[in-house]
């Protein structure tokens, strides 16, 4: 399905829009302009296709989980590798094109934001394959959670800078890298790595994943298959259950379910569940207008997930319209669950999702003993749990990873 740039208006029903300090409003516009141009343009497309074949390693690939079938019984379950994919996990394919369209304007910097540290990770990354200065705005929570991706962030040549206001996670990151982006959009591009913010980003970061599915679409038929009968996703922001989803859109035979963070519980702060939750409200935050989880004050409110990838208070503005309309059903699943469903899949399947992905994963462990034998459910492992060994082995390896750090520790400081 071709994307007609021309036909973008920023809107997605009531949600979306471009709520901008009049300051950035010369950087978005041109920004918006050259993203219509390039996503028609042949060269461009071609070098972005080319950048996703011979560095990020696509197409990944669709698994059929045959034991995992077998020990549920039901449907036969399809994963999406994009773990698989070079840094880890989807976010690469954002970075290469949001980096390959500020090339193409000029820019010689990038920053950006990043919760879980795929997003940061794979800009990084692109930005020392393609030339490009990189600075990383971090909430103080997510880097003491997510040390390994900062080791990385950091070896790849970027500053990480790490936000010390707020909740210290990922919203307060996109706040100082909208600050940032002020003070120097003149030679600066901030990728933001969801599917949010003001238009063009949630139509660019969209196109920009859409491959994904694109890739689902050919394979699924490659197996001798129909179209699937559900895709499943999980949903922080957005981005890989947009571009997993997009070119499925049409197909209304095919079930879309997006999974948010159930989180500890389903009282106030503790998940981040903004449609299954039935707790979010319409707000302007951070450029454009979606479904947040809000105080009586219009206050953006805690959360909680056990990914870091999961808890941002918001949602994409089409996948919020898309929610409206019933287009795509959201279920969550609680962190209790998220660990099962790792467990599960590295058991039967040799697979480390992670714990974002182990949403999703979690679904499928519910609807697919439910569902006969000849369905098909696909669903997006959008990364994998590398980053995450030092949530989860303390979750599930209690403690002997905790004496483990305890003697490493003790080991460094002998040396």
């Amino acid at each position: 399905m071709k994307f007609d740039a021309d036909k973008m208006t920023g809107y997605f029903g009531e949600y979306g829009g471009q709520y901008i300090p009049e300051i950035l409003r010369p950087a978005i516009t041109e920004l918006e302009a050259e993203f219509k141009k390039a996503i028609n343009d042949k060269s461009f497309l071609e070098e972005f296709n080319y950048v996703l074949k011979n560095f990020v390693g696509r197409p990944t690939p669709l698994l059929f989980a045959e034991n995992a079938t077998k020990a549920l019984g039901g449907a036969q379950i399809y994963i999406k590798l994009e773990g698989l994919a070079n840094t880890g996990a989807h976010k690469i394919n954002n970075a290469i094109g949001q980096a390959l369209l500020a090339k193409r304007m000029g820019k010689t910097r990038i920053i950006a934001e990043t919760g879980a540290g795929q997003h940061g990770l794979a800009t990084a990354s692109a930005c020392a394959r393609l030339g490009l200065d990189c600075e990383i705005f971090m909430g103080e929570v997510d880097i003491a959670r997510q040390r390994p991706n900062v080791y990385w962030m950091e070896l790849f040549g970027a500053k990480v800078t790490a936000v010390t206001s707020g909740t210290k996670t990922l919203k307060d990151a996109v706040n100082e890298a909208f600050r940032e982006w002020t003070a120097r959009k003149s030679d600066t591009h901030y990728i933001i790595g969801s599917a949010l913010g003001p238009c063009p980003y949630p139509d660019m970061v969209r196109e920009f994943q859409r491959v994904i599915g694109r890739e689902v679409k050919e394979q699924i038929f490659a197996y001798g298959n129909k179209l699937p009968d559900v895709l499943v996703a999980c949903v922080g922001g957005g981005s890989n259950s947009i571009g997993f989803f997009a070119d499925f859109l049409e197909e209304k035979e095919v079930r879309l379910i997006g999974v948010e963070a159930g989180g500890k519980g389903d009282n106030p702060g503790e998940h981040a569940a903004r449609v299954a939750g039935k707790g979010a409200d319409m707000g302007i935050v951070q450029g454009y207008k979606s479904l947040f989880l809000q105080d009586d004050s219009g206050q953006l409110t805690v959360t909680h997930s056990i990914s870091a990838g999961l808890d941002y208070a918001g949602l994409g503005p089409e996948l919020a319209y898309l929610a409206e309309e019933k287009r795509i059903e959201f279920a969550k699943a609680y962190d209790d669950e998220v660990l099962n469903a790792v467990k599960f899949f590295a058991k039967h399947e040799g697979i480390i999702p992670a714990l974002e992905s182990s949403h999703a994963l979690a679904e499928v462990i519910k609807i697919a003993p439910k569902m006969a034998k000849d369905k098909v459910i696909v669903a997006n492992m959008s990364g994998r749990g590398d980053k995450d060994i030092f949530i989860t082995a303390h979750a599930l390896g209690g403690d002997t990873w905790v004496q483990f750090l305890k003697e490493e520790v003790a080991r460094y400081g002998n040396e």
